[in-house]
Parts: structure tokens; C-alpha cells; sequence
């Protein structure tokens, strides 16, 4: 059984409301979600992500031996750069998500909740004669994401993977309610996951199923180097991008602002004029109420719909979409 993470001490604190599913063990807000998206958006701000999982590869070919394991190419990464990665199964599907930085003597990656052990295994089992050690820093590290324009000070020798939304930070967990206390305001989960859906950025158990390809949620190019050795799955990446179109396709939703509830994950999306008793088309993976744009979501569709075509999600819930994979 996938051992939980440790809980975060921040929900302890005033106003902290928990997090629900799979970012259990975080706060889901601190008593007011637009206020916390706001301030992330203007660039202040911290969010506890202590709940995912930390996995460290330290050794004199942690370089070379991921390269072969992943799909993007890290074999000279520059310490300090950030990276995205998958793993994929041998029919190329999306099995785990790494993201990566390298300190110049071990590689730093955080993961999905409930996705450590099962990669550690199967990161352990591929190790043969390489000089490399993977490791679980779970218990002892929490990560803490800094938006964009953030002007909080890092600690000296802290792992920081810097990327376009912001600053990952690695932390001694044992350090974390002294680094919130001094960098706020906090902002919950509800707050970071809003953003993420207006970015159109993918995430690993809400935009991907079992049979997910990279091709179908945007990850060729972000997170699948289409230029470097083998690796698991590559033929059908290359099958894909060379031959083919993938058989579905992410798109962004704009839903009806005079709704209650959101749409819950997996919520079926059809076409507008085939009425509630259509053909399913694709799934809601992610919906969440933004500050400015109202109710929006994230959704998997079949690639021949319509990109013009008025779309209804679960049972009449009117929807408009926007590309985020073109067909």
C-alpha cells in the first residue's frame, strides 16, 4: 500500500481548510480562494506542496542512466535547469511525471501524491550496473511553489527549479512553517489549481487516464525530447508525431457562469445540439472557478469534434472550448 505523505503542519494554521482526493494532506484554502489567486497572479504569495512525493538519484551516471528511462533529454542538463519528464509504458502511454533539477551532484524530482513508491520501484529495478542511488527524501523534504514575480528570498542551498509559472522550492521539511510564516501570503490548492488550468498546463491523474499519449495533452516539446535515444514507448510517440494524429485531444472550456456546481471529473462532454441524451465525445478533467474568467475547465475530447461546436457538459451545463491540442 502507497504510504501517504506526511501531513502538512500549515493546516494547522487559522482560516486552513483541507484539501479533499488526491491533495489530501495540503489546505485547499485559506478562507478566501479568489483573494488567493489573486495575489499569485500579481506575483506574491507561497503554496504548500508538501503533500507530493520527492525522489532524489544521486551518482557519477544519474545523468546518462535517466536519460535512457525518460522521455526528455537529460543526459547533459546544466545544473539548476528545470526539465519535465514521463515515463511511459511500453504502448506509450503516460505512466509517471517527473520534475526535475539537477544540483550538480543529484537530480531533485517532485511527483504526483501516491505516485513515489510505485516509481522508486520501478526506478530500483532498472538500476542493473549503473553508479546511481535513488532515494525517498518524502519525509524529510516539502516542496513550496513561489509564483512568477515572486520576490521571496530563497534559502542559501535550498534546490530551486525555476520555470515560466514560478519557483519550486525544496525544503528541509522541518523548515517549512518558518519559510510560509516569512513568505506569505499562503494561498490553498483551489488557488495554485486555477491558475494551472488557465495555463493549460496537463497534470498526471487529472488530464491522463491509462491509455493518455503524450501527443494528446500537449506534452510533445514540454515534457518529450523528439530528437534523443530510446526509451520506453518511444515507437508510438514516434509512430504518432511522424504518421498519425492521436485519437483524442485536450481542449479549455469555458462553462456557464450561472451553474452551482462545477462539473466533477470524468463528467461526460457532448455536443450542444445532440442534447443530454448524445453521444459522449470526452470527459471533463479538471474544472475550477478562476477570479476573472468564472467557471473553466480542462477536457479530454475526441479529435474529429468540432472546434466550433457548442459543447454541453454532464447533464446542461453549456460550454465553449478553445484548443489546447489542435486536431
Amino acid at each position: 500500500m502507497q504510504r501517504p505523505s506526511p501531513t502538512s503542519p500549515l493546516l494547522s494554521l487559522p482560516g486552513a481548510v483541507p484539501a479533499e482526493g488526491r491533495d489530501e494532506g495540503v489546505a485547499a484554502h485559506y478562507g478566501d480562494p479568489f483573494r488567493e489567486q489573486r495575489a499569485l497572479a500579481a506575483g506574491s504569495g507561497l503554496v504548500d506542496l508538501s503533500h507530493r512525493g520527492v525522489v532524489t538519484v544521486s551518482g557519477e551516471d544519474r545523468l546518462s542512466w535517466l536519460h535512457l528511462l525518460l522521455t526528455q533529454h537529460v543526459s547533459e542538463l546544466p545544473p539548476g535547469r528545470a526539465a519535465d519528464a514521463l515515463i511511459l509504458s511500453a504502448n506509450g502511454h503516460i505512466e509517471h511525471a517527473l520534475y526535475l533539477v539537477d544540483d550538480g551532484t543529484t537530480v531533485w524530482a517532485h511527483v504526483e501524491p501516491g505516485t513515489r513508491e510505485e516509481l522508486l520501484a520501478y526506478l530500483e529495478s532498472m538500476r542493473f550496473f549503473y553508479r546511481v542511488e535513488v532515494a525517498d527524501r518524502t519525509d524529510e523534504t516539502a516542496v513550496v511553489h513561489l509564483p512568477a514575480g515572486s520576490v521571496a528570498e530563497v534559502p542559501d542551498g535550498a534546490v530551486v527549479r525555476e520555470t515560466p509559472h514560478g519557483r519550486e522550492v525544496f525544503l528541509p521539511r522541518g523548515e517549512l512553517e518558518a519559510y510560509a510564516a516569512a513568505h506569505g501570503p499562503l494561498a490553498g490548492i483551489l488557488a495554485y489549481e486555477a491558475l494551472r488550468v488557465e495555463a493549460h498546463r496537463p497534470r498526471l491523474g487529472f488530464e491522463t487516464d491509462h491509455r493518455t499519449i503524450p501527443h494528446e495533452i500537449g506534452l510533445i516539446g514540454r515534457a518529450v525530447h523528439l530528437q534523443k535515444g530510446c526509451y520506453r514507448g518511444q515507437e508510438t510517440v514516434a509512430r504518432v508525431h511522424n504518421l498519425g494524429k492521436p485519437p483524442r485531444r485536450l481542449v479549455f472550456l469555458h462553462l456557464d457562469g450561472s451553474e452551482v456546481h462545477l462539473p466533477a471529473h470524468g463528467a461526460p462532454v457532448r455536443l450542444a445540439a445532440d442534447g443530454p441524451d448524445g453521444r459522449q465525445l470526452g470527459f471533463v478533467t479538471t474544472a475550477v472557478r478562476h477570479h476573472e474568467l468564472g467557471p473553466i475547465a480542462l477536457a479530454l475530447v475526441k479529435r474529429n469534434v468540432p472546434v466550433d461546436a457548442p459543447l454541453v457538459v454532464a447533464e446542461a451545463t453549456a460550454a465553449a472550448q478553445e484548443p489546447v491540442v489542435e486536431p
